[in-house]
């Protein structure tokens, strides 16, 4: 019985370790990869460019670039990459980023669906790190 209960143990270890770590690396490929994409293509500075001319993200932006990073409630992609998987979701990620792919969900639909699973510090947390990303700060 021990030994089942070590073995128990370890695997369960071994499986938060994972969780941990796997998040991390994973978040940090996938933001990578995409940041590299979107810069080999040109599209960043697209990117840049909607973001200027639309009011609504620009004073998003200026809110993330004031931000006081140690009130926050995380600050890497890994620590947003946990929150977002245990708070939002998986499954719902998946469908607004599937949504935000064909072009069926609207900035606001997303940003109303995030709201509803994250607090402000949350969202702001959120919000500086994709400025630090497209901003290359």
């Amino acid at each position: 019985m021990k030994k089942f209960l070590v073995v128990v143990l370890i695997l369960g270890l071994a499986g938060y370790g994972l969780y941990y770590f796997g998040t991390n690396v994973a978040s940090e490929k996938v933001v990578d990869s995409v940041s590299k994409e979107l810069e080999d293509s040109g599209q960043m500075n697209e990117v840049k460019s909607y973001i200027e001319n639309d009011p609504e993200l620009k004073a998003m932006m200026k809110e993330a670039e004031a931000a006081d990073e140690s009130t926050l409630p995380f600050t890497t992609k890994g620590e947003a990459t946990r929150v977002l998987i245990k708070k939002v979701g998986v499954t719902k990620l998946q469908d607004l980023q599937a949504k935000v792919k064909n072009g069926t969900a609207s900035k606001e639909e997303v940003l109303q669906a995030l709201n509803e699973d994250l607090t402000e510090e949350e969202m702001l947390a959120l919000k500086v790190i994709a400025y630090k990303e497209i901003y290359k700060k």
